[in-house]
């Protein structure tokens, strides 16, 4: 039999159209066991996470088949509530698969700490730059007899003395104790004499 009589009988025919029969079944099945393992077509919107509890979060996430992923955060924002979201990826409004992570960061319990730096025998010219560019805060200031004029003497924190060194909060407000030109029993400095003579010295910012 030759190739073009084979090609267009009835048994080649028959064949070629149950061989289009099963790729198109196969096909079929396929697409639907995909459909089903990967959820194809099926989206669901991320929530607003931000200032929520863990708790709220979790409830939230379950509820929409989400996976919670935890990142912690060194950075406290007093904005939002201890331990709460503050930040979420994706966005909020996000459509995603079904099963997918939500990275969360947690807001810490407080500032970060950092070391009280040394600010004894350094003017207060000098002293409160030092403080501020650490995150501190420059509280009362009060004076002492001592004849360096304007130079630290002391630091305390809500009353209570502190040494260099100590770890306190960003954004603590710290008292300073200034010398103010005098010898301790009251008898003026050459500096605080000058001072009253009409000499000029440097004031406190």
């Amino acid at each position: 039999m030759s190739l073009t009589k084979f090609l267009t009988s009835k048994v080649f025919l028959k064949q070629l159209a149950l061989a289009v029969i099963a790729i198109v079944v196969l096909t079929f099945i396929i697409l639907q066991w995909l459909k089903i393992t990967t959820n194809h077509g099926s989206f669901v919107e991320v929530p607003d996470l931000t200032g929520k509890s863990l708790e709220t979060v979790a409830i939230e996430l379950n509820d929409r088949d989400l996976v919670m992923e935890i990142q912690d955060s060194a950075n406290y924002n007093p904005k939002y509530p201890k331990f709460s979201i503050i930040e979420q990826y994706p966005l909020a409004g996000t459509q995603v698969k079904e099963n997918r992570k939500i990275y969360v960061t947690i807001n810490p319990s407080g500032f970060r700490k950092v070391d009280v730096p040394n600010i004894v025998g350094r003017t207060f010219r000098q002293a409160k730059p030092t403080l501020e560019a650490l995150g501190f805060e420059v509280g009362n200031i009060s004076y002492k007899d001592d004849i360096g004029k304007d130079e630290g003497l002391a630091v305390s924190f809500k009353g209570q003395p502190i040494n260099s060194g100590t770890k306190l909060p960003i954004t603590s407000k710290i008292d300073v104790v200034l010398g103010n030109g005098n010898r301790p029993g009251g008898e003026p400095s050459d500096a605080s004499q000058s001072f009253d003579t009409g000499a000029s010295t440097e004031s406190v910012d």
